[in-house]
């Protein structure tokens, strides 16, 4: 379960300047998203800081949204009429809808450390907007891009004073398809041959070759890559889950989603003379372990 801890502030509120912080708590590590706008109000801000701070968790994710704000947590709980803010309404309800969130009101300033946290930061980012106040650039994450030096420029990531751990990633993905071209593949009765079993070697090979295809990404002895495919008739789809598994100084992720991705694209090939409506959808890392970083878990 991912915790999102937030705030807003508005100086002179209407109209003032204003900020916005949220606070992500995810295996046991924090980092931050934080902005602001020159003429707002205490509302607006409140609801950009839960809008951002779920953006910026992956969607499917389990997630707690800890507010003081009885405004946002009632409207999304309660149905509070939503006479005000519309376009950040539907903003809201579009990033709510991609997770599973919990809404939990919290009263403000009574010592929890985070929420106190996200109260300091919206509240600079407003100062920062105000008379005299050092104008901020675009609202990041707290962590810089791995890949980014500070010069922007793209890098490869220096691993070499990492110790080798053992380290596991599970990616899932799906091909929806018409429900005639998966009954062929059941029934194995495409000319090209096994479907399956061709797509679960393309897969392998795919994970094999991810520094070669991913420019940035370290080329890793893999232990073991698996792919299996569950047939989902209800969906109408080939569902692809890889697992990766390498003891190394970096992880796995890359080399589990690009065997599902490559498992999928073989797939369409292989079916594509019988439907060409065929669709790859939801390629994404549903599990990982080891690392500095921990266990990662979006699916079970």
């Amino acid at each position: 379960m991912i915790e999102i801890y937030t705030d807003g502030s508005c100086l002179k509120n209407p109209g003032g300047p204003g900020g916005w912080a949220a606070v992500i708590v995810e295996n046991g590590s924090e980092r931050v998203v934080r902005g602001g706008e020159d003429s707002t109000t205490n509302n607006r801000m409140e609801m950009l800081a839960v809008i951002n701070g779920l953006a910026a968790v992956p969607e499917s994710a389990r997630v707690t949204v800890l507010s003081d704000s009885q405004y946002v947590v009632n409207t999304m709980t309660r149905n509070w009429k939503r006479n005000a803010n519309r376009d950040l309404w539907g903003r809201l309800d579009a990033e709510a809808s991609k997770r599973t969130v919990r809404w939990q009101w919290v009263r403000a300033h009574v010592g929890n450390p985070l929420n106190e946290k996200a109260d300091a930061m919206a509240n600079e980012q407003a100062h920062l907007r105000g008379p005299g106040g050092r104008r901020p650039g675009p609202s990041a994450p707290e962590a810089p891009l791995s890949h980014v030096d500070e010069s922007g420029r793209a890098r490869m990531v220096d691993v070499g004073q990492k110790p080798d751990t053992q380290r596991v990633a599970v990616a899932r993905g799906a091909v929806v398809m018409k429900p005639e071209t998966l009954r062929l593949i059941e029934s194995n009765g495409f000319e090209k041959g096994d479907v399956l079993g061709v797509a679960r070697i393309a897969g392998v090979m795919g994970a094999k070759s991810t520094s070669q295809l991913i420019p940035l990404c370290h080329p890793l002895p893999l232990d073991q890559v698996t792919v299996d495919f569950e047939l989902d008739r209800a969906r109408s789809a080939a569902v692809i889950t890889a697992t990766a598994k390498t003891t190394a100084k970096t992880g796995v992720e890359m080399e589990a989603m690009t065997a599902v991705a490559v498992a999928a694209l073989t797939l369409y090939d292989m079916c594509k003379a019988a439907d060409r409506g065929m669709r790859i959808e939801g390629v994404r890392l549903v599990r990982k372990s080891g690392g500095a970083s921990g266990d990662y878990t979006l699916e079970e």
